[in-house]
């Protein structure tokens, strides 16, 4: 290889550094903001979970409320799918897909039916792709989603299990652990009695418990009803559910392209040693061989 076209190589890997660089630099400011976020969430989104189980647990007519009806048999299963709209960021939106892909071909083999949704361009595209047109797209607002979007999201989803187009809801998303860690999550939203998330209002109340010492916990006196509690806070405690799954898949996503950026400008930064190595190296060879060239010459004139 040419010293010249070396010495081209090497400048575009530089201005390729330059890019991945500045990106990286972006998503770690973006990912401080997410992560706050999720801070500010997360006692929130345990509060109403705890105050769903706990108000659930109290009803007795649960069956009578149409969003929580439980079906006597699965037919349809929606899935949803939080992904991102941009791209760039590792695994971050393939291990999404690709669980829900798999999770899809489990339900369909027992001889139910999947109806797909999904969050964020990739997924979307993902999922036309594949065959696999998605009832509900939502995209457009994945680098800094608000409470309005999840509401969006909950009232399609709730309008199809009211409806009685599926039987239960479940949704995928990347679970936030640290920039350099995401755990692909799944969880049951619908119906309530099956509902996964709820399973860490358990947890809560144990530590709650634990605060509390010995003394008993005081109990609980419903005004209106349970059963007429519970019919407005379901829909609160799906859409916060799906709110906090946009902001962890948020800080997901930001912390796996912040990382991905990472690899990449030192990938060209190991690529840039090399190409200046073989350009040295070349030069050299260029040198040694114009003064071979001159000792022969002159040997030629003796």
């Amino acid at each position: 290889m040419a010293e010249k076209e070396l010495k081209n190589r090497v400048a575009s890997v530089k201005n390729v550094q330059k890019i991945t660089r500045a990106m990286e630099m972006i998503s770690a400011a973006r990912l401080r903001r997410a992560e706050q976020r999720i801070v500010s969430l997360r006692p929130y989104a345990s509060a109403i979970r705890r105050m769903t189980r706990q108000a659930a647990e109290a009803a007795e007519n649960i069956p009578h409320l149409p969003i929580l009806r439980e079906r006597d048999e699965i037919g349809t299963v929606g899935m949803l799918l939080v992904t991102s709209d941009r791209g760039l960021a590792g695994a971050f939106n393939g291990q999404i897909i690709r669980a829900g892909i798999r999770a899809a071909g489990d339900v369909e083999r027992d001889g139910k039916d999947v109806v797909f949704s999904a969050s964020g361009r990739r997924g979307v595209g993902s999922l036309n792709f594949r065959k696999r047109t998605p009832a509900g797209a939502y995209v457009g607002f994945t680098d800094r989603p608000a409470y309005a979007n999840a509401r969006d999201i909950a009232s399609d989803l709730i309008a199809a299990y009211v409806d009685g187009n599926v039987d239960r809801v479940e949704i995928f998303y990347n679970h936030y652990i640290s920039p350099l860690q995401q755990r692909v999550t799944r969880e049951t939203l619908l119906p309530l009695q099956q509902a996964s998330i709820l399973e860490e209002a358990e947890g809560d109340e144990q530590e709650e418990d634990t605060r509390e010492g010995q003394g008993h916990r005081a109990l609980v006196d419903y005004e209106p009803e349970p059963e007429e509690i519970l019919q407005r806070l379901v829909p609160v405690y799906v859409e916060i559910s799906i709110f906090r799954a946009l902001l962890e898949s948020t800080a997901s996503e930001h912390g796996a392209r912040m990382t991905a950026m990472r690899n990449a400008s030192e990938n060209a930064g190991e690529l840039i040693d090399t190409y200046t190595l073989q350009m040295n190296r070349q030069r050299q060879a260029d040198i040694t061989q114009e003064i071979m060239e001159v000792v022969a010459g002159a040997e030629s004139l003796v």
